[in-house]
C-alpha cells in the first residue's frame, strides 16, 4: 500500500516570527525521532490539510525534506487554533517500519444505541483514546467501537471490550470505562416516583407490617 507523501522545507524563522509564515499559508512544524535532533521545517498549509482529511490525524506518511531522501514518519501532534480549529503547528515523528511504536489512538463510536434512540438517553463517552503498541504499518488511525450493545442504562463499554486489530497490543487499563448511556432527567424523575413492589401495601412505615384486627 502506497503511503501518502508530503514535501517539507527547512525552516529558518522561529518563535514569534512564524506568524509571518502562517499569513503566507505556510505551516511551521518540527520533525524528530530515533536519536535525530529536532529539526524545524515548514510545509504548505493546504497540502497538509488535504493530507489530514484524507489520511487522518495520525497518518503514516513519506516525508521528504528539501528534495532529500524520503523518511517514513507519523503525524505525532497537531496544535490547533482553539476557535477556528486551523492547524498552527505540527510535530512529525520519524519511525522505522521494523520497530514497534507506541501511540494514543482516538476512539470513535459507531452504530446506534437502543437506550439513546428509544429511551431518550444521552451517550457519554468518558474516554477519547487508548494507548496501543504496534509496528507503524499495523497501527490503526482510529479505533471504532459499536454502541449497539448499550441497550439499557445499566450497560457500559470498557477498554477490554474494544475490538483490537491483529498485531496490536493494548497498553491502556482494560477495566477503564469507555462509554455508557445516561438517562434523561424525565426518566430519572419517573423512576424516583415509581413505587417499589409491595411498598403500597398497608399503611405503616416502609418495612412495617399492617396492624391486625
Amino acid at each position: 500500500m502506497t503511503r501518502p507523501a508530503l514535501t517539507a522545507h527547512r525552516r529558518e524563522l522561529t518563535g514569534k516570527h512564524v506568524a509571518k509564515l502562517r499569513r503566507e499559508g505556510i505551516l511551521p512544524a518540527v520533525v524528530y525521532g530515533h536519536g535525530e535532533p529536532s529539526q524545524p521545517i515548514q510545509i504548505d498549509e493546504k497540502a497538509f490539510d488535504t493530507l489530514r482529511r484524507s489520511a487522518g490525524r495520525h497518518a503514516l506518511i513519506d516525508l521528504k525534506i528539501d528534495g532529500g531522501r524520503t523518511h517514513p514518519a507519523v503525524i505525532h501532534g497537531i496544535q490547533e487554533h482553539p476557535v477556528k480549529r486551523r492547524p498552527l503547528h505540527v510535530d512529525f515523528y520519524l519511525v522505522k517500519m521494523t520497530e514497534e511504536m507506541t501511540m494514543d489512538v482516538p476512539l470513535e463510536p459507531v452504530g446506534s444505541s437502543v437506550a439513546v434512540e428509544k429511551h431518550g438517553g444521552t451517550l457519554l463517552q468518558t474516554l477519547d483514546h487508548v494507548r496501543l503498541r504496534a509496528l507503524p504499518g499495523d497501527m490503526p488511525q482510529t479505533l471504532e467501537f459499536d454502541i449497539s450493545v448499550l441497550d439499557s442504562f445499566d450497560a457500559a463499554i470498557h477498554v477490554r471490550d474494544l475490538p483490537l486489530p491483529p498485531k496490536v497490543t493494548l497498553l491502556s487499563d482494560p477495566d477503564e470505562p469507555v462509554a455508557h448511556v445516561q438517562p434523561s432527567r424525565a426518566e430519572v424523575e419517573r423512576e424516583a416516583v415509581t413505587p417499589v413492589a409491595g411498598a403500597a401495601e398497608g399503611t405503616g412505615e416502609a418495612g412495617e407490617q399492617p396492624a391486625e384486627g
